[in-house]
């Protein structure tokens, strides 16, 4: 099956949420090397593509990994704001950005999708 077939059996919003997840992992994985090369960067940045994939390839354990994801997302994303104290509003921002979208596509895809 070519992949514009494959792209066509996916809804909008189930395509928005396979590529936030393998964005997110791209650009955690970009700046690696900006941020000191630390482990749980590189961890979730490569949890994030596998998680990515196993959603556009509809894997049995895509569910388990999305579940994962949005707790780690979330400590990840409060510790960085609580570290920061808004002090960086830059930062702050894109990471509320990233927790919200983490729950939003976690919402979806744990109670609308039905495979």
């Amino acid at each position: 099956m070519s992949l514009a077939t494959k792209l066509k059996t996916f809804k909008p919003f189930e395509l928005a949420s396979f590529a936030f997840y393998a964005v997110t992992g791209m650009i955690l994985l970009f700046f690696l090397p900006l941020t000191g090369y630390p482990p749980h960067v590189a961890f979730l940045g490569i949890l994030s593509l596998i998680t990515g994939y196993s959603l556009f390839a509809k894997r049995v354990w895509a569910p388990w990994l999305v579940a994962a994801l949005v707790i780690i997302n979330t400590v990840f994303a409060l510790d960085v704001l609580f570290s920061i104290a808004f002090s960086n509003v830059l930062v702050a921002l894109s990471m509320l950005g990233y927790a919200v979208l983490t729950w939003l596509f976690t919402a979806y895809l744990l109670l609308k999708r039905k495979d």
